[in-house]
């Protein structure tokens, strides 16, 4: 790109002293971008969202299999399972709040580049440049 510049620096000039001005034309490009500026808030639910059923069996497949484990329990894969299914049951009532980021977006016009477009010797030339 730099080598593009330099040498359009050179070249440009000859070919715009010798058009006409109403020949030669420049625009300018924009694009749209997306600014997202972050911000927190604090949602809160009433439970996780699952059945007391759907809590219970999943507390007492965990219970189930922690009570299963302890040596020397004769039944101690039923009781940790009765006993996780209602932990896990009243663990999951209530009000449950947490912080989550969310993003506000702006849609902004930026500078993308200029082109700049002649007919020279009956050849049109168009050039992209920065500013």
């Amino acid at each position: 790109m730099r080598k593009l510049c330099i040498i359009s620096a050179f070249i440009l000039p000859t070919f715009v002293g010798t058009a006409n001005a109403e020949q030669v034309r420049v625009n300018d490009h924009y694009k749209t971008v997306i600014n997202k500026k972050p911000y927190t808030v604090e949602v809160c639910t009433e439970g996780n969202g699952k059945s007391d059923l759907d809590n219970f069996i999943t507390g007492a497949i965990v219970g189930g299999a922690i009570g299963n484990n302890v040596p020397g329990e004769k039944n101690g894969g039923a009781l940790g399972a009765i006993l996780g299914g209602a932990l896990n049951t009243e663990r999951n009532k209530g009000t449950q709040c947490k912080m989550e980021t969310r993003y506000e977006e702006e849609q902004v016009q930026v500078y993308s580049h200029s082109t700049a477009s002649f007919y020279h010797e009956g050849r049109y030339y168009n050039l992209r440049f920065k500013k």
